[in-house]
């Protein structure tokens, strides 16, 4: 039995095929219940399976013995994507290569944005959820508990997820610097795209309660507010939230420019004792280079945020010998754990013949005890030979054959590591 990983990420394959090999957590479950319930004609040799599936890749871990050809014949009934199509853009990890990549993935060294803590959380609730169907077993548990504690180490003990490392985190970052406090702000949020949700998270996780988003299409603005519990508006509406707001962050594919000197000294007119920070996150800009001369306005665009973004992933970068650090800590403990996994097996055969050599001796002793004018010191002599006679029969015999076989010194080094034995305790026969 392997550990097995498969997947497919951001920097291996492009959004057309990731998108296609997303999986929702009901269509995760179902797979996941096969293997739970013991579906060997669907899931194969596979005796553990676990799930990762997020905005920016898709992971199979298994435990098994059918390699990787029988990895990807899964992953591809799963998600219903041929294997060819799959096939080019896989990475293919096993046994302690698989165990480490899923540390670094767990940690965030693998991520499109460094260290960003959700993909932490993401993988937990991918084990919770193959524990709750029964899909993992003895050994991807152990794997996945071992690499969601390191992670957890890594966040708590080093600043790699400290620094804001996205554009939109940035600009949120600067917008807490400024306006106190943060959370009685009413923030508008132009566009809906990625960096706009970036942007709501962000504010979200540092307790911004009013939050608008503005969008052309409104249909798109509402599902990126009712994820966020925040407000959806039109494009037509856009002077009059402009009015209400103590900061704006736009985001826009326009390709021309939407705040211009002339509407935005007009909406401060209606508000003449608030100031308004204008976070211009759009490429090509959303906000005219002469609306910084409107009083009380302040501009920052893309520039003076990317020039923080860069000090901010150097910062984070700068951490990850630290973190490496700490998931080669816990992965020597996982591969310790799991070398020494293959040999109980042997060490409880070899206790239970033991055990079983013993039983059968004491009761011969207890017969023979039973018969009048027996010594008892005499049968504890002969209960002893014989269960050192018979224990140390089988091992004689290979270690005497083995000699005949031209092995006598390795398995003489192996027989004295084995028992204890000094070599000069050896003696002739």
């Amino acid at each position: 039995m392997s550990i097995y990983c498969i997947g497919v990420n951001h920097q291996t394959a492009p959004i057309s095929l990731r998108e296609r090999l997303a999986l929702s957590e009901a269509q995760q479950r179902a797979a996941l219940a096969r293997c739970g319930c013991g579906d060997r004609e669907r899931t194969g040799s596979y005796s553990e399976l676990i799930l990762l599936s997020t905005c920016n890749r898709v992971e199979m871990y298994t435990i098994g013995t059918g390699g990787f050809d029988e990895s990807e014949a899964l992953l591809a009934e799963i998600t219903g994507v041929e294997p060819g199509e799959i096939a080019p853009y896989l990475y293919r990890y096993q046994e302690l290569e698989a165990a480490m990549h899923l540390f670094s993935v767990a940690a965030g060294l693998d991520s499109m944005v460094l260290g960003e803590p959700q993909i932490l959380g993401q993988v937990a609730e991918s084990y919770t959820l193959a524990l709750s169907v029964g899909s993992t077993g003895l050994i991807l548990s152990r794997l996945f508990q071992s690499a969601i504690h390191a992670a957890k180490r890594s966040h708590h003990e080093t600043s790699i997820s400290t620094n804001p490392a996205t554009v939109s985190s940035v600009a949120v970052h600067l917008i807490a610097s400024i306006v106190k406090p943060l959370d009685e702000a009413r923030v508008l949020v132009v566009g809906a795209g990625e960096m706009a949700e970036l942007a709501v998270e962000a504010l979200r996780k540092r307790g911004v309660k009013d939050i608008t988003v503005v969008n052309r299409t409104v249909a798109t603005a509402r599902e990126l507010a009712d994820r966020w519990g925040s407000r959806a508006r039109g494009f037509e509406t856009l002077e009059e939230e402009l009015v209400k707001a103590d900061v704006v962050i736009s985001s826009t594919s326009a390709p021309h420019t939407l705040f211009k000197r002339k509407n935005v000294g007009e909406a401060m007119s209606r508000r003449p004792d608030r100031p308004l920070i204008l976070m211009d996150i759009a490429v090509p800009r959303d906000v005219d280079a002469d609306v910084r001369e409107v009083e009380h306005v302040h501009v920052y665009d893309i520039d003076q945020l990317n020039d923080q973004l860069s000090r901010s992933v150097d910062e984070r970068r700068a951490e990850i010998p630290s973190v490496q650090a700490i998931l080669k800590e816990g992965l020597a403990g996982f591969e310790d754990w799991y070398q020494r996994l293959e040999i109980r097996p042997v060490i409880k055969a070899l206790h239970q013949h033991a055990e079983s050599i013993r039983q059968e001796q004491v009761e011969k002793a207890l017969r023979r005890l039973e018969e009048s004018g027996v010594d008892p010191k005499e049968e504890i002599e002969i209960l002893t030979r014989a269960l050192v006679k018979q224990l140390l029969h089988t091992p004689t015999d290979c270690l005497k054959e083995q000699s005949r076989n031209g092995h006598a010194a390795q398995y003489a080094l192996y027989a004295r590591e084995l028992f204890g034995i000094d070599s000069r305790e050896d003696t002739q026969e």
